[in-house]
């Protein structure tokens, strides 16, 4: 059987999959595309064998996956798609309700622990469909991720304040945010470790074939999306795919506040495909 991969189908995944595409990898395996959210739960029920998996979701079944190596959606300050917006200040939303996007859970918890830890916040929250008008028709600031939340940062909406929780997690910690790691299921490294492998050689070789045809990835990609090709090389540029130490660290702070407000019930450890 082929593998089973999970693909997230906002933009700022595109580079880990264009070298797929243009490499002709995608035969080789049986590829399942979903919102982080759906993909998360694919690879815990044991749908998926390999995929990309919010932060927070490995850290909470950290017993059951393994991290694929220097593969991760992260960012080191800015990352322009995961934003709260906001109608007033952000110092001023104390009991105030935010509607959280159902499309993410690492960034759900990350809001709610910079709320708190960063400002002294404790506010009222619901989980809404990524949709800013309706999501502000019920409360008083909303978090988008992705594709909706990139949007609205190079669209933005006259009267709302705009926070970038990549920039403000790196001015409170001094660390990267790493939003989504790479995981497969331990039992299918145990069978199948030669093929897991081969997906993890395939992505790896992917993102570096995309960085290095930056211009071409933006070009292809400009053509069905709203921003144009200057503005994707803008937004790329915020982004890193590799898992260093410095990441790794920000991961570890990540997960320690976390289990600080009940969002974990332990802190996991992590553990690489090749170190088990």
């Amino acid at each position: 059987m082929r593998p089973r991969v999970g693909h997230i189908q906002f933009i700022n995944c595109l580079p880990l999959y264009y070298g797929l595409v243009k490499k002709g990898v995608l035969l080789d395996v049986e590829l399942t595309k979903g919102t982080p959210t759906e993909l998360n739960q694919y690879l815990i029920r044991g749908e998926l064998d390999i995929s990309p998996i919010s932060s927070i979701e490995y850290g909470r079944h950290a017993d059951e996956l393994l991290l694929m190596p220097d593969l991760t959606v992260s960012a080191d300050g800015e990352v322009r798609s995961i934003l709260l917006l906001s109608k007033v200040p952000i110092e001023e939303l104390e009991g105030r309700t935010i509607a959280l996007t159902n499309t993410s859970a690492t960034s759900q918890a990350l809001l709610q622990i910079l709320l708190q830890e960063r400002f002294g916040l404790k506010c009222h929250f619901f989980v809404s469909p990524p949709e800013l008008g309706s999501m502000l028709l019920e409360a008083d600031a909303a978090l988008l991720i992705g594709d909706p939340a990139l949007r609205a940062f190079y669209q933005p909406r006259q009267g709302l304040y705009s926070y970038d929780l990549g920039t403000v997690w790196k001015e409170f910690t001094g660390l990267p945010m790493v939003f989504a790691v790479w995981a497969v299921r331990r039992e299918y490294v145990h069978k199948h470790k030669d093929l897991a492998m081969e997906v993890y050689h395939a992505f790896h070789q992917s993102m570096q074939f995309s960085l290095e045809h930056l211009d071409e990835v933006t070009t292809n990609a400009s053509r069905w999306e709203t921003l144009d090709k200057e503005l994707l090389r803008q937004y790329f540029a915020c982004l890193q795919f590799t898992f260093d130490e410095q990441k790794k660290a920000g991961l570890e702070k990540f997960y320690f506040y976390a289990h600080r407000y009940g969002f974990l019930s332990k802190i996991p450890a992590i553990k690489f495909m090749n170190h088990d």
